[in-house]
């Protein structure tokens, strides 16, 4: 009889549960003409171009991180993104090697318009391939989703829902330019647009014309997305003819608590402290004398780097410390076909973001600067967790784990 009625229960909730979100796609396109074209329409986007790109759109429910109208979010899970969990894996042989082989073939095969964009743009050609072999495999990898659709549901249900409406409008305005169709604007779950993944307002700001047809197409063209990702790196700051940086090893008694960019020195200086380049290979005479910062990504438990200020614009592209060390790594493997990095990678533990952000919150009440609770463990939280342990006679680590969790109350 229990199991009878559960069943009946059941039933009777999908209607329910169908109702709901009809409600909800009502509410959808009720906002498009309340909200949504009032801002539509100041950027400068016409009212046939706003009714061709909503035409026939609905909310995506598969989407990720949604916030229905009167729902509240989600505990924060384990992270999605690969950039913002273990490293081994994001850096699996398979991968990285895969990217670097295509990468040294599109060399050859781009070879005009990736010189072209490095003298417009101090960007090494081997920087601007890792980017494009880990945005889109060069151009190969599914890019599914209608734009119009992802960044509509986000703006509408989501957290974040001013910065995906400012996204939406953006998008709108690459169409009103006449850069692409409104259903033939595909991008990732996110929102990010074609082979760069350039967001709908990074577009705007540095999408370039490649192929000279007058038109920024990163959906369909090579040179397009070559010379935009270039562009990028540049208006960011790219400093032209210094590396992004090098595998290191640090003498026993330099604490992991020194990394971040805020805590740069000469390369000298880290080299009288003791920091050797691997391999017994000496760092470039024209480095030595710059500033470099140390870069621990799983603190004492893999690699470490001294790192130059490209790095950090490598960082603007992603801002996942993983993503911009990948990119340097796979580049130098397309350029002068490095190997793997001398030091390995330990297995961590795999936290949840609300348990990241509980240490965080308990390292915070100590007075220590871990850049705020969102769950990511970047340098400020390792070398907090460094800084905590050095504090309470532990030999410092500089990564949480599940010890540091139950030790800080979490």
């Amino acid at each position: 009889m229990f199991r009878f009625c559960a069943v009946i229960l059941i039933l009777l909730a999908v209607p329910a549960l169908a109702q709901s979100r009809a409600q909800i796609e009502t509410q959808f396109r009720s906002w498009q003409e309340t909200t949504l074209w009032p801002q539509v329409s100041r950027a400068g986007v016409s009212r046939t171009v706003f009714d061709a790109a909503l035409n026939g759109v609905t909310l995506d429910w598969d989407l990720p991180d949604l916030v229905a109208p009167g729902s509240a979010p989600a505990p924060r899970g384990v992270p999605r993104q690969a950039e913002f969990r273990a490293p081994a894996r994001y850096f699996a042989p398979s991968t990285v090697n895969g990217t670097a082989s295509t990468g040294r073939q599109m060399a050859q095969r781009h070879a005009a318009a990736l010189a072209a964009t490095t003298r417009a743009t101090g960007v090494p050609a081997h920087i601007i391939l890792a980017i494009w072999g880990r945005e889109s495999a060069y151009g190969r990898a599914a890019i599914p989703h209608d734009a119009v659709r992802v960044l509509g549901t986000k703006a509408f249900m989501s957290t974040r829902a001013d910065y995906f409406t400012a996204e939406l409008v953006a998008a709108m305005q690459i169409m009103q330019a006449g850069h692409v169709s409104p259903r033939a604007m595909k991008s990732s779950w996110a929102g990010a647009l074609g082979q760069p993944q350039f967001m709908p307002s990074n577009f705007l700001r540095y999408a370039a014309d490649g192929n000279g047809d007058g038109r920024a197409d990163i959906w369909g063209s090579e040179a397009d997305t070559i010379a935009s990702i270039g562009t990028y790196l540049a208006q960011h700051g790219w400093v032209a003819g210094r590396d992004w940086g090098f595998e290191v090893t640090l003498p026993g008694n330099l604490s992991c608590a020194l990394e971040g960019p805020d805590q740069g020195r000469r390369i000298a200086d880290w080299e009288a402290a003791g920091v050797t380049r691997v391999g017994n290979r000496a760092f470039p005479a024209h480095e030595r004398g710059q500033v470099g910062y140390l870069l621990m990504p799983a603190g004492r438990g893999g690699p470490a780097f001294i790192v130059t200020p490209n790095f950090y614009v490598l960082k603007e592209y992603n801002e996942s410390d993983l993503y911009a060390l990948f990119v340097g790594h796979v580049g130098d493997k397309i350029a002068y076909g490095v190997g793997p990095f001398t030091a390995g990678w330990d297995s961590i533990d795999t936290l949840t973001r609300g348990q990241v952000a509980a240490m965080q919150t308990s390292l915070m009440r100590m007075g220590l600067d871990t850049g705020g609770a969102d769950g990511l463990a970047g340098f400020r939280t390792r070398r907090s967790i460094g800084q905590w342990q050095q504090a309470t006679g532990q030999a410092p680590t500089c990564f949480p784990d599940r010890a540091i969790l139950r030790a800080l109350g979490g």
